[in-house]
């Protein structure tokens, strides 16, 4: 059984769309990529079989059947445990590719804040753009923690960065409201 409980048990969508127009067949792979679906091959993705993914695995068939194509889904489960690691291995890879890319953004964060105080960029204005960052971060977590079913190795610092963002942005916060009550 996996950490996520879900026995080794895994989906493989068969994606069939025609190559025009082509917009419908980049909304599926789009679509899949939100759910965190690995490629396997030509147009073959697999997703391991819990419910967190079913709504946007409907989602991904609706979209193909707008292109009047279709997806067949299959379950699968790896022939040995070296197939089923292996599975494992490429869906915990993309995620922590994903998690890699989070981290960084959360250290352009901290850098921007850095750069507002250091200019004396201490206005309301500026505020309501950082806070708008932070909740694109508080959003971007959450997706990534969805689809990281079986917790990718830096999955514990990107929540670290994001708690230390959210006091970054509270100190900033209190920095501009002593600037524009001293106005």
């Amino acid at each position: 059984m996996t950490a996520d409980g879900n026995g080794g048990r895994w989906l493989v969508l068969a994606v069939r769309i025609p190559a025009e127009p082509s917009r419908h067949r980049v909304a599926v792979w789009r679509e899949l990529r939100r759910i965190g679906a690995v490629p396997l091959g030509q147009g073959c993705w697999a997703v391991p079989d819990v419910p967190a993914f079913a709504g946007r695995i409907a989602r991904a068939a609706e979209l193909a059947g707008r292109g009047e194509g279709e997806i067949i889904m299959l379950n699968a489960a790896g022939r040995d445990e070296a197939d089923a690691a292996r599975l494992e291995g490429l869906f915990t890879e993309a995620r922590q590719a994903e998690w890699a890319e989070y981290i960084a953004d959360c250290g352009k964060f901290d850098a921007e804040i850095d750069a507002e105080i250091a200019t004396g960029k201490l206005t309301l204005a500026e505020l309501e753009e950082e806070e708008q960052s932070l909740e694109r971060l508080r959003r971007w977590h959450r997706e990534l923690a969805t689809r990281d079913v079986f917790g990718a190795p830096n999955t514990a610092e990107a929540g670290q960065l994001l708690k230390h963002c959210t006091e970054r942005l509270a100190d900033y916060t209190d920095r501009v409201f002593q600037a524009v009550h001293q106005m």
